[in-house]
């Protein structure tokens, strides 16, 4: 039987979790505790957020609706 994966946060021994414990970013395993990238210091975090944001600018853009401007009235 394998050695259970133990978190790569310095410091830290608690076993790492199997389905939502690696970073996407970095690829690290990281416990319950630390696996968000803010809570690990993700070394790519500023990458990470730069994409989120262009891709939100995107979808919003995407979804974005212009209005026709009123014609003024006539009395």
């Amino acid at each position: 039987m394998p050695a259970k994966r133990r978190c790569q946060f310095t410091g830290c021994t608690s076993a790492a979790l199997r389905m939502i414990g690696e970073c996407p970013n970095c690829s690290s395993n990281f416990c319950g505790n630390h696996r968000l990238p803010e809570d690990h210091i993700c070394p790519k975090l500023s990458d990470c957020r730069q994409q989120a944001f262009e891709r939100n600018k995107a979808r919003l853009e995407s979804e974005r609706t212009v209005a026709n401007k009123m014609g003024t009235a006539q009395s």
